[in-house]
């Protein structure tokens, strides 16, 4: 009996954000999405000019000039998976989810990595670095001393997100496991009494600081020690002056776009003796301000 695709691809589309919820806190342009894998977004062009008592007759003539922006959405693919028997998982849904489970995740994870990737700011004016005193490198592979991460790395985030004049509702932190800890031995309950009140681990936040909802993530970013730093692409060696990083963004400043969701089968294969199966999601995003505005990334200073 074969698979029933369309439940799969629910099923999958649907999962798509399980422990990586941080990619929800953002715009969603999947209604853009042309043929599964373009986004077209019309954009309007500047709005015409207002003058008061106006003088000077007749009044210049101006037209509208709208902009399109379009990206190609991101092809990511599972390798096949063998499943002998095939018909014995479709008796029960959950061995189907066990089998099919480690794909599912790795997919997640790797789409979660590209989104990130996507989101990371390279301008020098949305780069901060961290100040405190010296602590051993934690990156596998780095080596030497880095500056601690602390609470007021992330108020000079606020800082500069606040001069920006970007809305302080739907601002998010997210930091490693390492990062989080260094944050959390700089704050005392007494200093911060109201970091806790916004734990929601349902939605990923364990804390809420200086106007950011703090989410936690095993890696996150890994950037360069130039004089700019720059992101690393994904699966990239790790130099021993490499930095973490934590990226913040407000929700309103970032995209996320899911296009075409496939479930690929091929039964009875005679060179396998069994069913082979495989995945593929389109998916994309970008940082929605030309100025990068909206998104910043404290990196670690040697």
């Amino acid at each position: 009996m074969a698979i029933q695709r369309e439940i799969w691809q629910s099923h999958i589309e649907g999962n798509l954000f399980k422990n990586n919820e941080f990619l929800l806190a953002s715009t969603d342009a999947s209604h853009h999405v042309l043929n599964g894998h373009m986004v077209h977004i019309p954009q309007a062009g500047a709005v015409p000019g207002v003058e008061k008592d106006r003088l000077s007759l007749p009044a210049t003539v101006t037209q509208r000039t709208d902009v399109d922006i379009t990206y190609t959405l991101s092809e990511y693919t599972t390798d096949p998976i063998l499943i002998p028997n095939a018909e014995s998982y479709e008796l029960s849904y959950s061995k189907r989810e066990s089998v099919l489970g480690e794909s599912q995740a790795a997919l997640r994870e790797r789409i979660a990595e590209g989104l990130l990737r996507e989101w990371a700011p390279s301008m020098a004016a949305r780069i901060i670095r961290t100040s405190g005193t010296d602590i051993d490198a934690h990156l596998d592979g780095t080596i030497g001393t880095r500056k601690r991460f602390l609470a007021k790395d992330l108020k000079t985030a606020q800082l500069t997100m606040n001069k920006q004049n970007i809305p302080m509702e739907g601002r998010y932190a997210l930091m490693s496991a390492d990062m989080f800890e260094q944050l959390t031995n700089d704050i005392t309950v007494a200093e911060y009494p109201d970091f806790g009140t916004a734990y929601d681990v349902k939605n990923g936040v364990l804390g809420r600081l200086f106007g950011f909802n703090i989410m936690l993530r095993s890696s996150v970013l890994v950037y360069s020690d130039d004089a700019t730093p720059v992101a690393s692409a994904y699966g990239a060696a790790v130099a021993d002056t490499d930095n973490d990083a934590v990226l913040c963004w407000q929700e309103h400043c970032v995209e996320r776009a899911l296009g075409t969701v496939d479930f690929f089968e091929r039964l009875k294969d005679p060179t396998y003796y069994g069913d082979v199966y495989s995945i593929a999601v389109r998916m994309g995003g970008r940082k929605r301000r030309n100025d990068q505005k909206g998104t910043l990334v404290i990196v670690q200073d040697a």
